[in-house]
């Protein structure tokens, strides 16, 4: 359904396609994490917390978590010492890196603008 189809009719933005989405990939952290398993195909925890900087330890294990609740990432343990576990998108995700290049490539045209 499009934008238009709900104009007027949205009584509570959850309940929408939209809404849907947004409680799925909203938030500072999952759109990241998304974009770096996106670019490196399977990262490892540490991979990820150094690439993003600014994120804690335990924001990245909750995102992980939610991601990996709502289908979008998996997570593979390897019994080994140190533990070693790997993160990927799932197919589900695959479905979504359209969108997200559009976002990259709204932000390359409007970046300096």
């Amino acid at each position: 359904m499009s934008m238009a189809e709900f104009k007027g009719k949205v009584k509570n933005v959850q309940d929408t396609p939209f809404g849907y989405t947004i409680s799925i990939i909203g938030g500072k952290w999952k759109m990241v994490i998304m974009y770096l398993l996106a670019e490196n195909q399977t990262v490892r925890f540490n991979d990820l917390k150094r690439q993003i900087g600014a994120i804690t330890y335990k924001t990245l294990s909750s995102q992980l978590k939610e991601l990996e609740a709502d289908g979008l990432v998996s997570c593979k343990e390897y019994p080994q010492v140190p533990p070693k576990v790997e993160y990927s998108l799932t197919d589900k995700a695959e479905t979504l890196l359209p969108i997200l290049e559009q976002l990259c490539e709204w932000g390359a045209k409007n970046q300096h603008h």
